[in-house]
């Protein structure tokens, strides 16, 4: 099961019941955070979650409405004396931020490894998921992110039968590993079906519409996207100043097919986003107004 909370949808800056956007996920004792505004540490704690878990903190660029909390955060995780190594991802110039903002964040008791981003699509795998990151098109390099879980095929009893394969070994190669038994040598395809449907999670914000967004988050169970303006007489500010509005969302949602939608990142002058979901979900009938702390836990579909 994978666990997502949107922390809080406000861009720009933090208003008083609305924090700045920010994701984070729970799966299998791993918890990964996707930007880092001010307050951010704030909104986990609400939520009843801890920072302590955090391994990995990804970026989508660094203006600072995305990376403010960051020295906050890390000295949380300190004074927690922890000491468990901490990945950061983001675009090129990563490091040289964070090191940055570590001017008053210094002497931590754990390490932290940078993985800087510069191809326009890059995958990673890690802790039992699978990171992609693909860019989008921002007045500075931005990235959105695909959080995926895998999920294997379907463990053959009659195959694994007729193959002779020792009931012990079953257990490892279902799991996809390669076992050497007795001379003969096991592999996980012997006894697998093909891959099943995973869960995956898609985070874009911060862009115009480009078509690599909707490719990238192509039936996505659940597709968290910039909704910066509502209100129509702010189409060309969106463009200027490489946003996008709540339409243009909801446009990529249906040409992704995703199964849900989120609204984020809101300007500080949208507060009334409910008043135009009618008009959005003529669009896309899956989209709903990301809300702070607004949660779901995702699990493999039932066969």
């Amino acid at each position: 099961m994978l666990d997502v909370c949107l922390l809080g949808t406000s861009g720009m800056m933090p208003l008083p019941r609305r924090a700045l956007t920010s994701l984070m996920t729970r799966f299998n004792g791993s918890s990964l955070l996707i930007d880092c505004g001010e307050g951010t540490q704030v909104s986990i704690r609400e939520k009843g979650w801890s920072v302590n878990p955090i391994d990995t903190i990804c970026f989508t660029h660094y203006h600072g409405d995305h990376v403010s909390g960051i020295p906050g955060l890390l000295l949380s995780m300190g004074n927690a004396d922890r000491k468990a190594p901490l990945t950061m991802i983001g675009p090129k110039g990563l490091a040289k931020v964070i090191n940055s903002l570590r001017v008053i964040a210094p002497g931590l008791p754990f390490d932290i490894n940078y993985i800087e981003l510069y191809e326009p699509v890059e995958r990673l795998e890690m802790k039992g998921y699978i990171l992609e990151a693909f860019k989008v098109n921002h007045s500075v390099t931005c990235y959105g992110y695909n959080i995926i879980i895998p999920r294997g095929g379907k463990f053959s009893v009659e195959r694994a039968k007729a193959l002779g394969i020792p009931v012990n070994l079953w257990n490892p190669l279902q799991k996809g590993n390669v076992v050497e038994y007795e001379g003969e040598i096991y592999t996980s395809d012997m006894v697998l079906g093909e891959p099943r449907k995973g869960i995956k999670v898609t985070y874009c914000t911060d862009t115009r519409p480009v078509p690599l967004i909707s490719e990238m988050a192509k039936n996505a169970d659940l597709f968290v996207c910039e909704g910066m303006y509502g209100e129509k007489e702010k189409e060309e500010k969106a463009k200027q100043n490489r946003h996008m509005t709540i339409y243009e969302a909801a446009d990529i949602g249906r040409a992704a097919n995703v199964k849900e939608q989120w609204l984020t990142h809101y300007s500080p002058s949208f507060v009334r986003v409910d008043q135009y979901m009618d008009e959005v979900t003529k669009i896309f009938d899956r989209v709903v107004p990301g809300k702070d702390r607004k949660s779901i836990t995702l699990d493999f579909e039932e066969e």
